[in-house]
């Protein structure tokens, strides 16, 4: 059994790095922000609102749904009239689904352990790093002054949380809906990258059932 792969990750703790040499490892296709060009090609929206509501939220999505705020048809279906980020999010939700059901894939972020926590052969893992590391991380990175940068990596992750426990029905971060957590801080990058590695053959090895 070949598996799919499902990274979540803080804001500079190398989870896209790490995603990145663990597709290259596995000889499998690597999902990041390629999959806001693919939404956004199937679904019509415009690839600049799928970027610009990246794991964002305006307002609790189930909450409405369970208050009724968006009606569902006869048939089963959405209300077409769902705003806008709402719709970004189920044309991710199905671009993961599509991308899943082709084969093993390594897909980083963007509720991609939700979307497919129903399929039998994923393998879902958390990334996180302690603050030091991903500052000096993100200062590589991005143009950002230097007093501003962990108040900028505080602010991402939020964001990142407060999409994931709106947009599902778990809470982000939390290490039991996920195979293995990984501090990349001690484990170093390709130290974590062998780490998934090991514990991808442990669980495609354990005996069925």
């Amino acid at each position: 059994m070949r598996s799919i792969i499902t990274i979540s990750r803080e804001f500079g703790s190398g989870g896209r790095e790490i995603g990145k040499k663990l597709s290259e490892k596995l000889d499998v296709p690597f999902y990041d922000k390629e999959l806001l060009e693919m939404a956004s090609k199937e679904s019509g929206i415009a690839r600049e609102l799928f970027v610009k509501n990246d794991e964002s939220y305006t307002n609790s999505f189930l909450y409405s749904l369970v208050m009724g705020n968006y009606p569902v048809s006869p048939d089963g279906r959405l209300n077409p009239e769902l705003p806008l980020n709402h719709k970004i999010f189920l044309a991710q939700f199905e671009t993961i689904k599509k991308l899943a059901e082709k084969g093993p894939c390594v897909i980083v972020g963007r509720c991609a352990d939700y979307v497919l926590k129903e399929m039998p052969n994923v393998i879902d893992f958390f990334v996180s790093g302690n603050m030091y590391d991903k500052k000096k991380r993100i200062l590589e990175r991005y143009d950002i002054e230097k007093p501003k940068v962990e108040d900028f990596i505080r602010k991402t992750d939020k964001r990142r949380a407060s999409y994931y426990n709106y947009y599902t029905d778990m809470k982000w971060g939390d290490a039991r809906n996920f195979d293995l957590c990984i501090n990349s801080s001690k484990s170093g990058i390709d130290g974590a990258v062998e780490l998934m590695m090991a514990y991808i053959n442990i669980k495609e090895n354990l005996p069925a059932g």
